[in-house]
């Protein structure tokens, strides 16, 4: 999955260990749940971690939801679930990575 390069300019703070915002795993690299989007680190700056287009993920066995025992981020206009170091958010019938 590819995900884009895509600045967030106006960061003001660093995350990290007690920041106030939802770490989460995400492949090589951490995310974090911000005003409803996810940052991660990337050469100084923070990016806006977004896959680029829509990525299916095949293979999902179960649903997600409140008693599914994975973490829930808010991520825009929907929830995502982490799930093996990634995102997996509900579309049309099936999930897709985030």
């Amino acid at each position: 999955m590819t995900t884009l390069h895509h600045e967030h300019a106006t960061h003001e703070h660093s995350h990290g260990p007690g920041c106030g915002h939802a770490p989460v795993e995400h492949g090589d690299h951490v995310d974090y749940a911000h005003d409803g989007h996810l940052h991660r680190e990337h050469s100084g700056h923070w990016d806006e971690c977004e896959p680029a287009g829509h990525v299916p993920h095949t293979g999902h066995d179960h649903a997600h939801g409140a008693d599914c025992g994975h973490e829930s981020v808010a991520h825009g206009d929907h929830v995502d679930y982490v799930h093996d170091g990634h995102r997996h958010a509900e579309h049309d019938g099936h999930y897709d990575d985030h």
